[in-house]
This record gives C-alpha cells, structure tokens and sequence, in this order.
C-alpha cells in the first residue's frame, strides 16, 4: 500500500489528524485542492484560538498547522478526490493526479460557500461577486459593496470590507442579525455599514463587471435596484462530500457526514473529521479536536486489520 492512512483536506482538521497520525508512527498522506490550512487562511484574525491571546491571522495559524504536521513526518500533495473505493482492508483513493491506496482513510474536506441561486451570479463571479472579502477588499477601495447574509462571516467580512469601501451594505433576509453579540455591536456602530432588514436579492446585473443588484423586501413587496461595485455572499456552507455519492459512507439530507463520537463513518476504516461531519458547532478548536480523535482511531483500525 501507498499509506497507513490518506487524509482528505489540510485545514484545521486534516493537519491535526496527519499530526497525531504521524506521532503514531504511520506513514500520512494529506490531499488538499484548496489552500493548505483550509479556509482559515484567509480569516483576517483568529480571535478565539486557545494559546493566542492577542489573536493571530488565519494564514499564520494555517502555516503553523502545515509546518507542525510536515516537521512530523506528513506528506502533503495538491490533488482533488472523486471517489473512494472500499476494497475492504485496501482504501482506493482516485484523484485529478492519480490513485492512491492507503489502509484508512479520514475524509475532514470540510464545506464550500451556498450561492445565492440567482440570475447573474454564475456570470460575476471573479468579476464583482465574492465569498472572500479578505482576498477582494482592496478592489473596492473607495467604491459601495453589498454582503448578503447575517451569521459571523457575512457581519465580520463587512467590518474588513469598511476599510477599503465608501459604503458596505448588509442585506438579510431577517429582521435582526444571528451573528454573536460582540460582532453585531461593532457592526451596528460603524458608520459605513448600512442594514437593509427583510431583503433578498433578486438578481445581479451589469455589462462585464457588477454594477447593481436588484433586491426584494419581503415584507412590503417592494422591488429596486441598488447601485454597488460588488457582492459578497455569505448565506450558508455545504460539504464537500461529493466525492462520496457512490460510496456506501452514511450522510444526512445536507450531504454532512454520520459518525459516532469516535468519528468512524458507516464504512469500517473511514473517518471523519471537522465541519464536513454533521455537527452543531463548525470552530477551528472543534474540527482540530475531531482530527485527533480520528486518527487515534485509525491507528486502532489499521493495528487491527
């Protein structure tokens, strides 16, 4: 075989997992598409990280995971998964690079940002229509935005943007916010962010870049064009589990993974760990935590096959 155990995404979940699977003295292959450290690298500051008392950005908390995890031992290579294959005691992983084979495997690929589902979005995205204002806010320097959404990404991402944008407006669909207390205050008492409650948005339109977005009320029926250079959309994540459709891993409706508190899946020798697996809180401190009881559990799994 390949690897004692293969691990599918190197964010907070994944790099603890090759961490604590490479402390167990296995050889660990870590596959990840996006960004090494997961989508924690592009947090402006990480805030509520145990042993970082002033905070520290998320591509620095990502390098320190991936530089841990390599010191270790792990190997680390850019592929994307489409399929795992059960061959009992052999995993077949199949990827854009290849195969691999390995004797578990824990699948911590964590989640991708829910679109909006609208007219124009498809067509703006890269050219006005963002789900990253830490990797798009200097663009709109000096120019109106508009965040779609009310949780903590959507209300923290529209604090960043305020230092580039003249105007950043925030629409939900709600009538009050559902992002933690300490961000809604800091939101409602900056001068640059605009709430537009009971809102929906309709379409995005504009010749080769946005130029506006056409929103609907929901409350009073109303419908109007808003002039704004940008877009950014945060309303909602989905796992990245499609890799599994064929695979006889067990999911709920939502596509998030089934496991027990041991992180095993319905398939004997794959884990799963993170925001991929069905759960109620999706933290970096979680996702780590479930890391290192996966692999702890695959060392079990492959001492015994």
């Amino acid at each position: 075989m390949d690897y004692d155990l293969l691990i599918v995404g190197g964010g907070p979940a994944g790099l603890t997992a090759a961490i604590y699977g490479c402390r167990a003295n296995l050889s660990v292959l870590v596959l990840e598409k996006f960004a090494v450290g997961g989508y924690i690298v592009v947090s402006e500051k990480v805030t509520n990280y145990p042993g970082f008392p002033e905070g520290i950005t998320g591509a620095e908390l990502g390098e320190l995971f991936e530089k841990q995890a390599k010191n270790l031992g792990a190997e680390i290579k850019w592929a994307t998964v489409s399929k795992i294959a059960d061959q009992g005691d052999v995993k077949v992983i199949s990827t854009d690079k290849g195969e691999y084979r390995s004797k578990a495997v824990i699948v911590s690929s964590g989640t991708s940002h829910s679109s909006l589902g609208v007219p124009g979005e498809e067509k703006f995205k890269g050219r006005g229509i963002s789900t990253c204002a830490t990797c798009d806010a200097p663009f709109f320097k000096g120019k109106k935005v508009l965040v779609v959404g009310g949780g903590n990404a959507a209300v923290q991402e529209a604090i960043f943007l305020t230092q580039f944008a003249e105007k950043v407006y925030i629409v939900h669909r709600r009538g009050q916010l559902i992002a933690e207390q300490r961000l809604q205050e800091k939101a409602l008492e900056n001068d640059k962010i605009e709430f537009l409650w009971n809102t929906i948005v309709k379409e995005i339109a504009g010749e080769d870049l946005v130029e506006q977005a056409v929103l609907f009320d929901n409350k009073t029926g109303e419908e109007w064009s808003l002039e704004v250079s940008g877009v950014f959309v945060y309303v909602g994540m989905q796992p990245n589990t499609f890799f599994l459709e064929d695979s006889a891993v067990e999911m709920d409706g939502k596509g998030y993974i089934l496991t027990n508190e041991n992180m095993e899946t319905s398939v004997p020798g794959i884990f799963a760990a993170g925001d991929v697996r069905q759960r109620k809180v999706r933290q970096v401190i979680t996702a780590a935590s479930d890391g290192a009881v996966a692999a702890n559990k695959a060392k079990s799994y492959i001492k015994k096959s």
